[in-house]
């Protein structure tokens, strides 16, 4: 490559690190350290993995500032204003260092932020997000990745996920009816209350909380928000009674709530990877949970105890992205990365063998093109759809496992699929941010809709380049470049 070409690449990779430096690192400048952007990001990466709910080493807990104030079995962590009486500074540097364990130790650098930030006061600056009337609806200049999809009950909303938000639409998509407007960046998972009283929406801001959002679908407001873990939480059901919620999470763990005052009544910690999903059996009494480890555990709701692997003899297949449970029997249908997807009894009926067949397999269908991100069942159980990374969503038989159907979404991830629960309909969602709506049995597309309202106007920061080629006969010798910063319309 000619000189002049690499010296421009050179300058485009200078620009934007002199950009990124410049945005305010504290370690290198006199300005006040900032908790929300100096401290949080050391902890959230090197102690958060030994100091987080579900596994608080000396009872510290970090993934908040309310919990790194309170300090843990030791005492307090820090003391504001007195640096040199902080168990904090003590901890990361020591010889060794206590903190982090069977880590690289932290830097000097960031030692020294954290003994400026505590004998500055060691303020709280975190970001208020509060989910109220008062919050301005994002404004989209493209369509965001669309990750769940739920048809009320009755067939009349059909709920899509946004950026901070679930938008409410007509069923049709003819008309959007309201904007819930929440506090978690993602939007991970959507479930109505079979009696259409109450939506509830998991989800959260990765590497910062998991939450869950209780809304009353009479008057679209909050009537609780939860938050859980220290990240993003998934695959969200709803007991048959709408008495209780399940959920997975990335610390490995299942969790269950009481919807009425959102206790926490189960924590399952039986995966070894992120758990994707939730299903309640039929009854309530037992449920499923499917995850990155690639197994699909039964456990039971009251005692919280480990009762089974479902899918003991494909273990190891390959990790499980979404799992749906039969509307009528105690059967629950997995997919994930070996493409392949599988209906099981949820109830073992035959003892395990040496062999350790799988008896609980009722039906493996055939191997979809792409890796599976969502499985549905429709409403009566006789059919289920299954989409893909590449785009491809295919209506199966659920009795012969015959297809029936395969619906194209221009060949974008597929996320997430619901069923009409009266008409023979299904939504599809996911990477280029549009709805579209089949008929499952002909594959017709009835109806396609962006669903967030987009801005055309630009906001925000913005990086232009042009390149102009400098030739010599047909030869290229060079290049100028023009780099333009933009920054809320102002070059």
């Amino acid at each position: 490559m000619n000189v002049s070409l690499i010296s421009a690449h050179c300058f485009r990779c200078f620009m934007v690190l002199f950009l990124v430096v410049s945005i305010g690192n504290s370690a290198w400048s006199d300005s006040p350290v900032s908790y929300h952007q100096d401290i949080q990001p050391i902890l959230q990466r090197s102690c958060q993995g030994c100091h987080q709910p579900s596994q608080a080493r000396g009872d510290l807990i970090l993934t908040s500032y309310a919990n790194f104030q309170q300090g843990g079995s030791e005492g307090k962590a820090f003391i504001a204003g007195q640096p040199d009486q902080s168990l904090i500074l003590d901890l990361i540097s020591g010889d060794p260092p206590s903190m982090p364990m069977d880590s690289d130790p932290l830097t000097q650098v960031e030692i020294e932020l954290f003994r400026r930030w505590i004998a500055e006061g060691a303020t709280n600056d975190t970001p208020e997000v509060d989910s109220d009337s008062t919050m301005e609806p994002p404004q989209y200049t493209i369509p965001p990745v669309i990750s769940s999809l739920a048809y009320s009950p009755d067939g009349n909303v059909l709920a899509v996920s946004g950026y901070r938000e679930v938008l409410l639409h007509k069923s049709d998509g003819s008309k959007l009816l309201a904007r819930l407007l929440g506090k978690s960046d993602r939007i991970e998972s959507i479930v109505y209350a079979t009696n259409s009283n109450m939506l509830v929406v998991v989800g959260g801001t990765p590497a910062r909380f998991g939450e869950v959002q209780i809304w009353d679908t009479g008057t679209n407001k909050l009537i609780h928000s939860l938050k859980s873990t220290f990240d993003t939480i998934y695959g969200a059901s709803l007991s048959p009674d709408n008495s209780f919620l399940a959920f997975g999470c990335t610390d490995e763990t299942a969790r269950i709530i009481s919807v009425k005052d959102q206790k926490e009544l189960v924590r399952f910690d039986n995966h070894s990877d992120w758990v994707l999903g939730t299903v309640f059996t039929t009854d309530g009494s037992h449920f499923v949970t499917g995850g990155r480890d690639t197994a699909l555990k039964l456990t039971e709701v009251k005692s919280g105890s480990f009762v089974d692997d479902i899918n003991a003899s494909n273990k190891g297949s390959g990790p499980i992205h979404k799992i749906a449970r039969h509307p009528k029997l105690d059967q629950v249908l997995s997919g994930g990365e070996d493409r392949i997807p599988r209906l099981y009894r949820i109830f073992r009926q035959k003892r395990r063998d040496v062999g350790n067949t799988d008896f609980n397999l009722i039906r493996a269908f055939e191997r979809q093109s792409d890796v599976i991100n969502a499985v549905a069942f429709n409403p009566d159980g006789s059919q289920i759809a299954v989409g893909t990374v590449g785009g491809e969503v295919r209506i199966y038989k659920v009795a012969d496992g015959n297809r029936i159907a395969t619906l194209g979404a221009d060949s974008t991830a597929v996320f997430t699929i619901a069923f009409h629960p009266n008409k023979d309909q299904v939504a599809i969602g996911g990477f280029d941010g549009q709805v579209r709506i089949f008929n499952p049995n002909s594959g017709e597309l009835i109806e396609e809709f962006i669903p967030v309202p987009l801005d055309s106007a630009l906001t925000g920061i913005k990086v232009t380049e042009k390149v102009e080629v400098v030739k010599e006969k047909d030869n290229v010798v060079g290049a100028t470049t023009e780099i333009k910063l933009v920054v809320n319309g102002m070059t």
